[in-house]
């Protein structure tokens, strides 16, 4: 399935089993009842899970872009939530890998790993949406401090992450904008409210929060390296692995509608024979199986580009576009396999229906990702 040494295959595997005792016998009741998995969580850490996008010499478990896709894939299989709970905690990981200072990186990427200290990722605004460049969170310098005023929506596990990845504007006079914004690592403190949760259609059990900082005050040295105004490209290129996981997550929510469905059509009998020999039945789940073997390939393809070290934008948007279209036609045709059973709670394919759109506007919406796509196409096949 995907490319991996033999210990990133022990791991996956760890994790495929884990989830298959520790994660599927609870997950409905918890995903119904919207609680957080603090038990899961608790296990995920002694996994080392949170610790998979940190590498030596801050831990001994770092896996390749791959190997943390496969993990994805197996978590959100059992539980999409679980995989969101590690989403933006590996983004500001390699944000910190690739830009933070040496003092950044010792101190908070040891305890990352081990999940003592919980990691997001602060980008959309009310109102503003993928526009990234349209920010209104300021922050302005004074005496040796930054001074930050804004708000933001949609932040996963904000209330219960130490460490958030803010990007805000410290240049309002910048032109372009995107040469004004900049990423500062912050934690909680006065100023800083994580103001209300969202209510969500699924995404159950982890937290959606809108934040607001009102005077709220950090030192110079929370930027994000050493340089103002990199902010947006350092969090363009941390969306490209935000983008990969998000992918893997829509091929395990996939994967676990196309399960369901293969299951439950070799159970159900109408006419005298099971209900995958009809043909209309038939037809579905070769198409969605074709369809999701696509979608992880397409995820393998950004992963191994992720890895080269070159601008993975475009492969990470087309997986993430694919993946997620396809995990939402997979999860519509598991419900019209389970017939009007798939309709009812006691199922666990209305959950997968109900977790698979987030991965169609989240991290990016689907048209900013053909957006992004149709650029880099263009910018990679010029005219001569």
């Amino acid at each position: 399935m995907y490319e991996l040494s033999a210990d990133e295959a022990a791991i996956v595997d760890v994790v495929r089993d884990w989830v298959d005792h520790e994660v599927e016998p609870v997950v409905r009741e918890l995903e119904h009842a919207d609680t957080y998995p603090e038990s899961l969580i608790e296990q995920m850490k002694r996994l080392g899970i949170f610790g998979l996008a940190v590498p030596e010499p801050w831990h001994d478990a770092g896996v390749s872009t791959s190997c943390y896709a496969a993990v994805t894939e197996e978590l959100a299989r059992g539980w999409m939530s679980l995989a969101g709970a590690v989403g933006g905690h590996g983004v500001v990981a390699k944000l910190l890998v690739s830009y933070g200072t040496r003092e950044q990186r010792d101190h908070y990427l040891p305890r990352m790993a081990t999940g003592e200290v919980r990691a997001t990722m602060a980008l959309t605004e009310p109102g503003g949406g993928s526009d990234l460049q349209a920010l209104r969170t300021v922050a302005r310098k004074e005496g040796e401090d930054y001074v930050i005023d804004g708000s933001k929506t949609w932040i996963t596990n904000a209330r219960r992450s130490q460490l958030v990845a803010l990007l805000c504007r410290t240049d309002v006079d910048a032109h372009p904008r995107h040469r004004g914004i900049s990423i500062l690592l912050v934690e909680k403190g006065p100023g800083f409210e994580v103001s209300r949760d969202l209510p969500k259609l699924g995404y159950k059990g982890v937290e959606s929060c809108e934040l607001s900082f009102s005077d709220f005050r950090v030192p110079r040295t929370a930027l994000l390296g050493t340089v103002e105004g990199q902010g947006f490209a350092q969090m363009m290129r941390g969306l490209e692995i935000g983008r990969i996981q998000v992918a893997a997550r829509a091929v395990g929510v996939g994967a676990a509608a196309l399960a369901a469905a293969v299951r439950y059509s070799q159970e159900r009998e109408s006419f005298g024979r099971p209900i995958w020999q009809h043909q209309s039945v038939g037809n579905l789940l070769a198409d969605m199986v074709t369809q999701l073997t696509a979608a992880r390939q397409l995820v393998r393809y950004a992963a191994r580009r992720y890895d080269s070290g070159e601008r993975a934008d475009m492969e990470a948007g087309m997986a993430k576009l694919f993946a997620s279209e396809t995990a939402m036609k997979i999860a519509l045709d598991a419900v019209r396999v389970h017939g009007g059973y798939g309709y009812s709670t006691e199922f666990d394919v209305e959950r997968y229906f109900r977790d698979a759109p987030l991965m169609i506007v989240g991290e990016g919406t689907n048209e900013i990702q053909r957006d992004v796509i149709a650029r880099q196409l263009i910018k990679r096949n010029p005219v001569r």
